[in-house]
């Protein structure tokens, strides 16, 4: 019995052996595949230098190219000169041609913007839409801007409900008060000219009890009470 206590407690060298097992197979995968492996690595590297390379030598220099380039449109469209904004007076380019050739850049993005606000102006609301919607932008103001424009645009080609749509969606961009109550209140209008009172109703209370202190704001009661909505 003594000598078999003896043999249980002798401490058996697993843990050792199974460490070592793994780092052997871990080397056996290795050489194995180093050439995958290899191949990996230099992947990475690649993508990321390419990145850095991408960002350096073509992302900043088209950059810097169109603003320079998108300066004299700026200028034109400064003094409402539209159409010399657009397409360029035969030296300079126009927000047309910025944004065709440098439309993946901040400034050929803006070109796509300020080419919609030109159209517009100039009266070809189809084309301002469509270069509108092509504009895309994270900025909290200039974005609901560009879905009100559209609105403007349809509700010029007697689209009342795709005007009304774009409204909402520049109204519910965000809540901040430089925007947000004067589109929806735009939608509103657009709303009742639609004869869709009860839903101008909803519109109007919803600028009512977001932003009480704008201008729209104070002004809602009025429009309530003349839809038949009147304050108890």
């Amino acid at each position: 019995m003594a000598e078999t206590k003896d043999k249980a407690t002798v401490p058996q060298p697993t843990k050792d052996f199974d460490l070592e097992t793994s780092m052997h197979k871990a080397e056996d995968f290795f050489y194995k595949n180093k050439n995958v492996i290899s191949i990996a690595v230099i992947a990475v590297v690649v993508v990321v230098g390419g990145f850095f390379a991408y960002t350096r030598l073509v992302k900043q220099p088209n950059e810097n190219k169109a603003q320079e380039m998108v300066f004299h449109a700026q200028n034109y469209f400064a003094v409402d000169s539209f159409k010399l904004a657009l397409n360029g007076d035969g030296n300079n380019y126009g927000f047309l041609q910025v944004a065709d050739k440098y439309g993946s850049t901040k400034a050929g993005n803006l070109a796509k913007y300020s080419a919609g606000v030109c159209y517009i102006r100039l009266g070809d609301y189809q084309k301002g839409i469509d270069m509108l919607k092509s504009f895309s932008s994270s900025d909290l103001l200039l974005q609901p801007t560009a879905y009100g424009l559209i609105g403007d645009a349809y509700m010029e080609l007697n689209k009342t409900e795709e005007g009304i749509e774009s409204y909402k969606k520049a109204g519910h961009y965000n809540d901040n008060e430089l925007t947000a109550p004067v589109y929806l209140f735009r939608a509103g209008q657009a709303l009742e000219k639609a004869g869709k009172a009860q839903d101008a109703i909803v519109i109007y209370k919803e600028i009512k009890e977001k932003f009480p202190t704008t201008n729209e704001g104070r002004e809602m009661d009025k429009y309530l009470a003349r839809l038949g909505d009147v304050k108890n």
